[in-house]
This record gives structure tokens, C-alpha cells and sequence, in this order.
């Protein structure tokens, strides 16, 4: 101290001070260099999907401002008139609006409550079938109809189900049963929709779940084996617990896409009789904008619709996440 004054040591020699940004910035650079150099062939494998999600999804991503537009195929997207909200309000006010959000609901809601448990219950069997032969059978057989093309698929449902020549109203009919119209009758369209589309994927969404019971800790059956646990007992307390975080998972997505069920069935299924509930958003969509021609209306229809979806996604990954503490993220 020096006439009263604290003397305040200064930095000594070759002390260091706190790391710099620009410091810590160069060395992120320099990892990340190596890290390309070292493993280049990866990074070379990544390009391609990069630049298909870049270019086939993110860039027509912009042109989904034509929402906000009237679009006009001369001035093209920036040089359209700004509108605003309009085709929001207008869709809004339709009296179509209701039907359409009741209808694609109702259908996926359906959809998802049917097809969410049917692989796991195929999965959960197929894993306990012992003769090898027999299992990769069931497993070809339930798999192959995924690779059956749509336009297929509702062919062949439609010759079935034919209230002439099908083979469900001939069936009926040794009964002594009359015929039944089920592809003109509204009633019957979502539960045709539903389960025919079930037939198609269930064996290939089972794969999912044969992939997570093949990576349960083999341990874990051996002690229930000691146990003495029976089959059930084993389904239930080893099984479920060690896939239900791809449950969770599954049902997130299968939740966040519940407004966005495919366009290409449900337009193929439909016909004048059974318009009153197939009609849903994908087909409004399709002839509002292909159609008629109306691009900025069926945009923001789809916008619409994507917000919706993006909402329950984040909302049911939230609820799971504080549930069973699984989640996207």
C-alpha cells in the first residue's frame, strides 16, 4: 500500500487470459476441417440426400407465399398482388369447411387408433413363433402387400366388394343375404379406407417393432426364464417396456400427421354416393388447385392444414415426453 492506496497486482508474464471467440471460432473450423478430411467419403454419401431435401423440399417451401397472393401464372410468385389473408377467410367461411376438417379427422383419427396396435401385436407374434420356415413365411406374406401399388390395391377392393360380380356379395348371397352397395354407401367408406389400408402396411410397420425386440438385452429373458415367467408374463414385462420408446415415437408422427392421411386412396374410393364423407382436405385441395385452377386458395388450404399438423405434433410429443419420457426431441 502506497500512501493509502491498495496497489492492484497486474497480469504477470506469460499469464493467459480468457480464450477469444475468434480463437475458439478457428478451432471449430480446424475440427471440422479434419473431421471432413478424415472421413470425406461419409460427408461425399450425405450430398445427394442434402440436395434432394434442398431442392425438392425446402426451395418450394418459398413459393408457399402465393397463400398470401393472387397468384397470376404472368406475373409469377413475387409479382402477384399481396391479399393478404383473404383465402384463409374465404376458406374459413365455406360452408364445405367443417365437413372437410370432420371428415379428414375423423378418417386419420380412425386410421391411427386402428393401425397403431396391429403391428405391434404382429411383431409381438411373429417374435415368438420358433420354427424359422414358418415365421419368414407369415413375414413374406403380411410384407409383400406394401410393394402392391395403390392404384392396385383399390382395384382389387373394388372387384371384391362389387355389388355384382364381387366376391363379398356372392358370399352374402349363399346366405341368402341381398346385396350390399359398400362403395356407394357413406357409411362404409372410412371402414374400406381403414382396412384395407392396414392389409397393406401392417407387416411393413411390424418390421419397425421386429427390429427393436431384436435389440432387448437377451439377459433380460434368461432372468425371466429363471423367473419362471410364462410367454404372456415375458410379452408383458420385457417385451412392451423394451419397445415402447418406438411406440411412442411411431404414435408421435402418426399424431402429427392425423390431418395430412393420403390423397391418392380416398380420391380413387371416391364417387358421387359416398362424397359425403370422403371428401377430405388432400382431395379439396387437389381440385380446388389442379382443377380449377385456383393455386393460391389450395396453398393456403394446405398451409392450413400443415399448421395443424405442426401443432399436434409438438403438442403430443410434449404430453409423451412428460408421460414416458420418450420424444423427437
Amino acid at each position: 500500500m502506497v500512501s493509502g492506496v491498495p496497489l492492484v497486482p497486474g497480469p504477470t508474464a506469460g499469464a493467459k487470459g480468457p480464450p477469444r471467440p475468434i480463437r475458439r471460432q478457428n478451432a471449430g473450423w480446424a475440427a471440422a476441417r479434419r473431421s471432413i478430411r478424415r472421413r470425406w467419403q461419409l460427408y461425399l454419401l450425405v450430398i445427394a440426400p442434402l440436395a434432394y431435401f434442398a431442392v425438392f423440399k425446402y426451395v418450394p417451401m418459398v413459393n408457399a407465399v402465393i397463400a398470401f397472393k393472387e397468384y397470376s401464372v404472368v406475373r409469377g410468385v413475387w409479382g402477384s398482388e399481396w391479399v393478404g389473408l383473404e383465402h384463409f377467410r374465404a376458406f374459413f367461411e365455406n360452408p364445405v369447411f367443417w365437413t372437410l376438417v370432420r371428415n379428414t379427422f375423423l378418417l386419420s383419427a380412425y386410421f391411427l387408433i386402428a393401425s397403431f396396435p396391429i403391428p405391434i401385436i404382429l411383431a409381438l407374434a411373429l417374435n415368438e413363433i420358433r420354427q424359422e420356415l414358418f415365421r419368414r413365411t407369415v413375414q413374406l406374406v403380411t410384407y409383400a402387400p406394401y410393394f402392391i401399388s395403390t392404384v392396385v390395391v383399390v382395384s382389387m377392393t373394388i372387384l371384391i366388394l362389387s355389388p355384382r360380380i364381387g366376391l363379398v356379395d356372392e358370399t352374402i348371397g349363399f346366405f341368402g343375404i341381398s346385396s350390399v352397395d359398400f362403395l356407394g354407401d357413406p357409411d362404409y367408406f372410412r371402414h374400406i379406407y381403414v382396412w384395407s389400408d392396414i392389409w397393406q402396411t401392417a407387416g411393413y410397420s411390424a418390421v419397425v417393432y421386429m427390429a427393436a425386440l431384436a435389440g432387448i438385452d437377451p439377459s433380460l429373458y434368461e432372468a425371466a426364464r429363471v423367473d419362471g415367467a410364462s410367454r404372456l408374463q415375458k410379452i408383458i414385462h420385457v417385451d412392451l417396456p423394451g419397445i415402447m420408446p418406438t411406440a411412442v415415437i411411431v404414435l408421435i408422427l402418426g399424431v402429427g400427421n392425423i390431418m395430412a392421411i393420403g390423397f391418392e386412396k380416398a380420391f380413387l374410393f371416391q364417387n358421387p354416393l359416398n362424397l359425403g364423407q370422403s371428401e377430405i382436405i388432400a382431395t379439396y385441395v387437389y381440385k380446388t388447385g389442379l382443377l380449377n385452377a385456383d393455386f393460391s386458395r389450395a396453398t393456403a388450404v394446405g398451409l392450413f392444414n400443415s399448421a395443424i399438423n405442426l401443432v399436434l405434433l409438438v403438442a403430443v410429443n410434449r404430453v409423451a415426453k412428460r408421460v414416458t419420457g420418450s420424444g423427437l426431441w
